[in-house]
């Protein structure tokens, strides 16, 4: 199999060497772009399996960018940003990234991100191997569709990214457990949990908005107060 090809857009062109340059050395195939409408072309003529993106940049920002590209994909997309408040992640998480990394960031760092993100959307959903042999679940009118890696609501497909489609899953295969947000965070994104409730929050909030007929009361993936969420058993 040929190696992830990543495309990296920020208007710094040294920023852009710097990360192709340490990329590279993990032998991944890099792309490169300096604003949001550059990206976009990219993404329309090649197969991308990642984007780190750059919030702040002429023509189209990372954001609007990402917006966009959700509309039709669901590559990974780790958001770069010398924006280091908490609303400032939120923000970006709830346009539709995966990971949000405040500039400036160690090098090390930034791989490890990228690795932790190809191997989810490699996957793409296989939470282990005993879940791997189940083919479908069935909740109410939620299907997760195990083979295929997709998910089915009232018989409607719904677009998922890797991310949303793991902690569904998750969720999924252990109906009506409930999961703290530490909890989630580690199973989904396999690292420690340090001050995620909000990166998961986001994510969470996200789903519903897909999976729910009126987000603001969801019949199925519920808010346990205090302790964490769970997706509801249907009888």
């Amino acid at each position: 199999m040929n190696q992830p090809k990543i495309l990296v857009v920020d208007d710094d062109k040294e920023i852009v060497g710097a990360i192709k340059k340490r990329l590279e050395m993990e032998d991944y195939e890099i792309i490169t772009a300096y604003d949001g409408l550059e990206a976009m072309d990219i993404l329309m003529e090649q197969e991308v399996q990642l984007l780190i993106i750059d919030v702040m940049m002429p023509k189209m920002d990372g954001l609007s960018a990402t917006m966009k590209i959700r509309e039709s994909k669901n590559i990974p997309i780790i958001i770069l940003s010398a924006k280091t408040e908490e609303s400032d992640k939120i923000l970006g998480l709830s346009m539709g990234a995966d990971d949000y990394i405040s500039k400036p960031f160690r090098p090390d760092e930034l791989v490890a991100r990228v690795k932790s993100q190809l191997r989810r959307y490699m996957q793409f959903g296989g939470m282990n191997a005993a879940e791997s042999n189940k083919e479908q679940i069935i909740n109410g009118g939620l299907i997760l569709d195990m083979k295929g890696k997709r998910m089915m609501v009232d018989g409607e497909p719904v677009k998922l990214t890797a991310t949303e489609y793991k902690i569904v899953s998750l969720l999924m295969n252990n109906l009506g457990r409930v999961f703290s947000a530490d909890e989630i965070y580690e199973r989904v994104w396999n690292e420690e949990a340090y001050a995620t409730e909000n990166t998961v929050m986001v994510h969470i909030r996200r789903i519903r908005e897909k999976i729910e007929i009126d987000a603001k009361n969801p019949r199925y993936l519920k808010v346990v107060w205090g302790i964490g969420y769970k997706i509801e058993k249907m009888d």
